[in-house]
């Protein structure tokens, strides 16, 4: 089951010494905008099973739970992580909502890197960054620095992604299949790499700058 019921009596064990984040939603029978938000949650249950626990909270089965939140209105989602609240929001959140909720608070995937967290590393030379998208895809629009290896060629470039000595960072167009069969190819290489999170897509949306070549 994606989504767990949990009671004042299972609470400590369930919410409080989980390993990874908890994502509380408050409910009730009654409530109307509770039924409506149920679906949101548990599809992001499904999509983040084993970086994120989602259980329920039956408010007037639970009222010591309900007291504790101070869940004086409904439905209400709460992050729990490392055994505390830290973040919380009330009303029929849409699911980019609820993503914006708990995303802080996940587990980063080993193989995967924030686009946030990539101009630092780029400032610091510390990675290269492959766009392995077609090459006419790469020419009219790329992340700045980026070198252009399409995942159909890159057994032609693999004596140079080698030589680069530092950490690769795959990108495709949204983190789709290209960059993850040039991911898993340059792992049996024993090439240092991991994927760009959201690929170009992600990039953008964080507002950095992207380069556009005359």
């Amino acid at each position: 089951m994606a989504v767990l019921s949990v009671t004042t009596a299972t609470f400590q064990r369930e919410v409080l010494e989980s390993e990874i984040p908890v994502l509380i939603d408050l409910w009730a029978e009654w409530c109307g905008p509770c039924k409506q938000l149920s679906p949101r949650v548990e599809e992001v249950a499904r999509e983040f099973e084993g970086r994120l626990k989602v259980v329920k909270v039956n408010v007037d089965q639970n009222p010591q739970l309900a007291q504790a939140f101070r869940a004086q209105s409904i439905p209400m989602l709460v992050v729990v992580a490392g055994g505390r609240p830290v973040k919380s929001a009330v009303g029929a959140l849409t699911k980019k909502e609820i993503l914006d909720l708990v995303e802080p608070f996940l587990p980063g995937a080993e193989d995967e890197v924030q686009a946030k967290e990539l101009p630092a590393l780029l400032k610091a030379r510390r990675v290269v960054v492959v766009d392995v998208r077609d090459a006419a895809v790469y020419a009219r629009v790329h992340i700045p620095g980026a070198v252009s290896v399409p995942a159909a060629e890159l057994e032609d470039h693999l004596h140079a992604l080698a030589a680069q000595r530092k950490p690769l960072v795959i990108y495709d167009r949204a983190g789709g299949d290209d960059a993850r069969k040039v991911f898993e190819a340059l792992q049996q290489q024993g090439l240092p790499a991991v994927m760009l999170k959201g690929g170009m897509v992600g990039w953008e949306s964080e507002g950095f700058d992207v380069e556009r070549p005359n």
